[in-house]
């Protein structure tokens, strides 16, 4: 059986696209100007109505803890057992796409470092719907998961405060909000969810935030 890969994919500058095997659909960010407030347009062509998602409760405002900001080399999610390395990754024609090795993930250069005061550092990576994957597993972290990245300028903790699974449409329109630069430093990982035996009709979304 050939394993069929789900992408978590984040576009910077043009547009967000998810999934390699869905028939991608793809949105296009506010600028940089207008990131965060103002919504996306989305253009979706093979996906199914997105369901309703609950909004996940807001993060309380926190003061940004202390860090020194690094590219990461390494995540670990001691929950699931996993160890993986972390590639940088750029867009591509308007598309980030994780490392084709199912068991490396991929952070987006575009955004912030792990350990920055402000901004998201994303991390996405694959999920296979038969194992494999370094993300398969993801959405079963709850609020309380540690989340370790190492860093070239040293390790890193990071608290889960929110998991949360939107169908692919509803994440494309929520992008510029899952996706902001300008909230205090937090770690966003990204994945597919919700095999169909033929594609994945989800992604799901993970924040952490940094422990002191």
């Amino acid at each position: 059986m050939v394993a069929v890969v789900g992408l978590g994919v984040l576009a910077a500058g043009a547009y967000l696209q998810f999934g390699r095997d869905d028939g991608a659909s793809a949105v296009t960010p506010p600028s940089p100007a207008t990131a965060g407030r103002t919504p996306v347009a989305v253009e979706s062509r093979a996906h199914p109505p997105a369901a309703a998602v609950p909004r996940p409760a807001p993060t309380p405002a926190r003061t940004a803890v202390a860090q020194r900001p690094g590219r990461p080399t390494s995540i670990s999610i001691p929950q699931l057992n996993v160890t993986a390395p972390v590639v940088s990754i750029k867009a591509v024609h308007a598309a980030l796409t994780p490392p084709s090795d199912a068991s490396t993930v991929g952070w987006w250069s575009g955004g912030a470092q792990p350990g920055a005061a402000r901004g998201s550092a994303v991390i996405t990576g694959h999920t296979v719907h038969n194992g494999g994957g370094a993300f398969d597993d993801l959405d079963q972290l709850v609020p309380g998961s540690v989340v370790q990245v190492a860093t070239v300028r040293g390790p890193l903790r990071y608290k889960v405060v929110t998991v949360t699974t939107y169908r692919k449409a509803t994440l494309a329109k929520r992008a510029a909000q899952v996706f902001d630069q300008g909230v205090p430093g937090r770690l966003v990982l990204v994945t597919c969810e919700d095999w169909n035996g033929q594609i994945y009709l989800s992604n799901v979304v993970v924040v952490a935030v940094p422990m002191a």
